[in-house]
């Protein structure tokens, strides 16, 4: 895996079809966990999650072999809690800014649950899921907020719905935490430099 540049991520374009186009610090691995999303649903929220395998471990390749179904069905005593679940997300930010691509945008990632935004259950259906390696216990790296912020433009020039963003905790409270304390909403909101009504963020960020 090689490190993401910390500069202006212009490379990162989608293509007609919903996948990023090729390009250094950005890469793709079709996940098997996906469906279509309910007939004229564009998505419109983003949901922000944290993630690692075991929890505060990074890089060991478990988050991979999860979102890819290599861990369905396993018999290793490690996997025990992991081998019945069949999960996705359209994105994983690595802690060095690397993106991986696992489902496309116009269909239905399994990344959030039961959940709720706004009166409207089912955030799958109509919600883009992005995760970050990370966990609740520690800051994020700066680059993945910079890729995160640059990942989230590209996201409203290919799908111009896109306007709302949350965290797992925000449609799913009191089941989840993520993407956890320590995450910087605020740089966030820096990186993004744009009109702060360009995203609706979640009114309480604590």
């Amino acid at each position: 895996m090689t490190s993401a540049a910390s500069s202006d991520r212009l490379l990162i374009r989608f293509r007609d079809d919903g996948w990023l186009e090729p390009a250094a610090g950005v890469d793709r691995a079709v996940s098997p966990h996906f469906n279509q999303r309910p007939a004229n649903t564009q998505p419109d929220l983003v949901v922000l999650h944290g993630i690692s395998l075991p929890e505060g471990c990074f890089g060991g390749g478990l988050v991979d072999d999860l979102f890819m179904g290599r861990l369905f069905g396993s018999t290793d005593p490690a996997h025990l809690g992991l081998n019945d679940l069949k999960v996705s997300s359209h994105f994983v930010i690595w802690r060095d800014g690397h993106i991986r691509q696992y489902v496309g945008l116009a269909d239905r990632a399994w990344h959030a649950g039961v959940s709720s935004y706004e009166g409207r259950d089912n955030c799958n259906d109509y919600s883009v899921g992005i995760e970050l390696e990370g966990c609740d216990s520690q800051a994020y790296e700066p680059i993945q907020i910079t890729v995160l912020a640059d990942l989230m433009r590209a996201l409203q020039r290919a799908q111009p719905s896109l306007r709302h963003v949350a965290g797992h905790c925000h449609i799913a409270p009191g089941r989840k935490t993520d993407p956890g304390h320590y995450f910087s909403w605020g740089d966030l909101q820096a990186a993004l430099r744009q009109d702060p009504t360009a995203w609706k963020f979640p009114e309480n960020l604590s």
